[in-house]
């Protein structure tokens, strides 16, 4: 789907993004997005190292 893509794509694409939010509010968008990838790294990492419970009479 994504393979006939070129740089004049996302070139309008990020001229649109610009339209929309203007260019005073695009180093917090993008800082916001840091900030969710970033946390949403941490909790799958966390989710991957736990140790799988099998749950315990004593559970419910």
């Amino acid at each position: 789907m994504f393979a006939n893509l070129t740089g004049w794509h996302l070139l309008i694409v990020l001229a649109v993004v610009l339209l929309l939010f203007g260019a005073a509010k695009l180093p917090a968008l993008a800082r916001a997005l840091g900030q969710s990838a970033r946390i949403l790294r941490s909790e799958a990492r966390d989710l991957h190292d736990e140790p799988s419970r099998q749950p315990n009479q004593s559970d419910t």
